[in-house]
């Protein structure tokens, strides 16, 4: 399906061309070249957990860079992501020591393993991290899970400093792109199987939608945002008019616009 120019003029064209847009860009094909092409390499839930979440951590850059370095973290943990945080030992976290992407380093990925390991001896699933004091009938947002999990992340003893930059809150109006990246591959769940929908406790219609460069681009050329900063307050306005075509399931439309962004259908 090709999307038609020129741009939408009214709430129905609109509607129309942003559902020809995810319906073109929601396919398998877009998983090849794009970080969720990792955690798709798992079966494991905890393994699509791990993953996923470091995928979208490190999901600044080239795409193909980003792909490459996680595979060299799935490589350091013997291509077994659960069973490696679950029953490593100290001597085999020296094979981290030279890992580094962009400002991202051995520092950050240590503490990366021991969150995770710390989290894996108490609860089954990843989500627990986001749910533990999210109401799921009584939020509209998962602004309170995203506050939380930033929290929770940072409750470990002598955490580094350095990694707090690492991982977003809303606390400090950040957009939380990337957190909303991976919240959307786990808790969003349709035909075509890009996202994986294995969470359940966070529903669709509480996603808030990722702002990378492309969708918020696209967004500002489609008149579905007007505030000027990047942030909290701007991944609100953005999903809150995509619920007007969706309300329970505004961030499928995380595909028609970073779709158009990155190909410069517009």
């Amino acid at each position: 399906m090709k999307i038609s120019n020129p741009l939408p003029s009214c709430f129905s064209d609109l509607k129309a061309f942003l559902e020809a847009a995810y319906q073109q860009y929601n396919q398998p094909d877009f998983i090849q070249d794009d970080p969720i092409s990792i955690p798709h390499r798992f079966t494991q839930k905890q393994d699509i957990e791990i993953m996923g979440f470091w995928a979208a951590v490190l999901a600044w850059g080239n795409r193909r860079t980003i792909i490459n370095k996680c595979q060299e973290l799935i490589e350091c943990m013997d291509n077994a992501p659960y069973d490696f945080i679950c029953h490593h030992q100290a001597s085999d976290l020296k094979r981290f020591l030279g890992f580094k992407h962009r400002t991202f380093n051995a520092t950050d990925t240590l503490y990366f393993l021991h969150f995770f390991r710390q989290h894996y001896q108490k609860f089954d699933s990843l989500e627990d991290a986001f749910c533990l004091s999210f109401q799921a009938e009584k939020e509209t947002s998962t602004e309170k899970a995203l506050v939380h999990f930033h929290d929770y992340f940072f409750s470990l003893e002598e955490y580094p400093e350095r990694t707090r930059k690492h991982i977003a809150t809303p606390a400090r109006n950040s957009a939380c792109k990337r957190l909303n990246m991976f919240l959307r591959w786990m808790v969003r769940k349709d035909a075509q199987k890009v996202d994986f929908g294995i969470w359940h406790n966070i529903k669709p219609a509480q996603l808030i939608c990722p702002c990378d460069v492309h969708v918020e681009r696209v967004a500002r050329i489609l008149g579905l945002v007007a505030r000027k900063q990047t942030d909290w307050k701007m991944a609100l306005e953005l999903t809150q008019n995509l619920r007007k075509f969706d309300k329970e399931d505004p961030v499928k439309y995380d595909f028609a616009l970073f779709g158009l962004g990155v190909v410069g259908e517009l």
